[in-house]
């Protein structure tokens, strides 16, 4: 642990370092070796012509120390390489959060380099103190913190704001990343299906279901307005053909398409950021935390097990930690419990439509339909053309 470490660990000669260039280098080996060689990293910084300041020195001290001591927090030594006046803060006023470093896409990368970049001229001109930030000056940190939120929300030379683009480039991949597990999903969906027999669709049980269906959406309220939401009708009219209507909310279930209206949504509620969730918002959110995997289990083995097995939220948690047709660890009883709550909110659901019974046991129609169903919600096709 050397300058010469340091300089290759910065890609920069000793003379044009940075606090930060020294503190990732000192943060990137054991903390004792750093501790070691501080004092000799300080000379040789002095010989350069870079001294940097006896506030970085001792900062780097103290929270090496720390380190060493087993005291520091995560959030200490964030703070600690925040101080040093060009490390953008990891999660801002505006809980904008950079990605890790190595998670971060191209623009991720560039707008990263770019503020790090920005941050130095400042320093260079004076307009930051990074003495005052080690010293833990809360004007200099509220100083800091205006500056970089004023920088991602800014518009750069060519148009393009800091923050927005890195959101949408992480939203692209999230998007991407979700569209390949479903993909996946989809066609072991469908290998599973092919070796299993097709179950004949169950006319009068479809008919009578699809009447009291009709009847739950014209409700106003729950779980009339879940599913309407779930299949994306909001007020328009419903399907005249009781087989796509009673799959596009059992789809919708499996990937709800809209959100409830928030025609009723007060300000006050909107802002009242630790209010609880509705019953109906939670059973929505619910619905979208459950994994393409979970699904996938959950369904093929009712599919397998046919009408008559218990479909409650307790044995579908079960069916899928036991399941082979995903790779599942839910070895933990809290793991199996999480489970149950998020089906906790589709058992009722499916109740309306007539898949499982007043019991929680799969019905006829359930056994046929269910399978369909997650086709169709995972079916880029079938999605685009409803």
């Amino acid at each position: 642990m050397d300058l010469d470490f340091i300089c290759v660990h910065a890609g920069r000669p000793a003379a044009g370092l940075t606090r930060r260039d020294v503190a990732r280098a000192l943060l990137s080996v054991p903390s004792g070796v750093a501790l070691v060689a501080l004092a000799d990293l300080r000379r040789a910084m002095l010989a350069v012509g870079n001294p940097l300041s006896a506030a970085f020195w001792e900062s780097a001290r103290t929270t090496l120390g720390a380190i060493e001591s087993g005291s520091a927090t995560i959030g200490d030594v964030q703070r600690w390489l925040e101080a040093t006046g060009t490390e953008p803060l990891l999660l801002t006023r505006s809980f904008f959060v950079w990605p890790e470093e190595d998670e971060r896409g191209p623009v991720a990368a560039e707008m990263f380099g770019r503020l790090v970049a920005h941050l130095e001229e400042l320093v260079a001109a004076g307009e930051i103190d990074p003495d005052a930030l080690a010293r833990g000056d809360e004007a200099a940190r509220k100083a800091y913190e205006d500056l970089q939120e004023e920088w991602l929300s800014g518009p750069l030379p060519d148009g393009r704001v800091p923050g927005l683009v890195v959101s949408d480039e992480q939203d692209e991949e999230l998007f991407a990343a979700w569209d390949e597990e479903e993909a996946f999903a989809l066609d072991e969906l469908r290998r599973i299906l092919t070796e299993l027999p097709d179950p004949v669709r169950p006319e009068a049980e479809l008919r009578a279901a699809c009447a009291r269906l009709r009847e739950v959406l014209a409700d106003p309220g729950y779980p009339g307005n879940v599913l309407r939401a779930c299949a994306g009708y909001g007020d328009g009219p419903l399907p005249a053909d009781d087989e796509d209507l009673w799959l596009a909310v059992a789809a919708g279930i499996a990937g709800p398409v809209s959100d409830l209206p928030e025609d009723d949504d007060t300000v006050e509620e909107f802002a009242d950021v630790e209010s609880e969730l509705s019953a109906e918002d939670s059973a929505l959110a619910s619905l979208c935390a459950i994994h393409h995997a979970d699904w996938l289990a959950a369904v093929a083995a009712l599919a397998r097990r046919g009408p008559g097995v218990l479909a409650s939220p307790e044995r579908i948690a079960r069916l899928i930690a036991e399941s082979d047709d995903i790779d599942v660890d839910m070895d933990e009883p809290e793991d199996l419990e999480a489970t149950e709550a998020l089906f906790g909110a589709v058992t009722p659901l499916w109740e309306s439509l007539g898949v499982v019974d007043r019991s929680g046991i799969l019905t006829p129609l359930g056994h046929w339909g269910l399978p369909r169903a997650l086709e169709r919600a995972w079916s880029s096709t079938d999605a685009l053309g409803d």
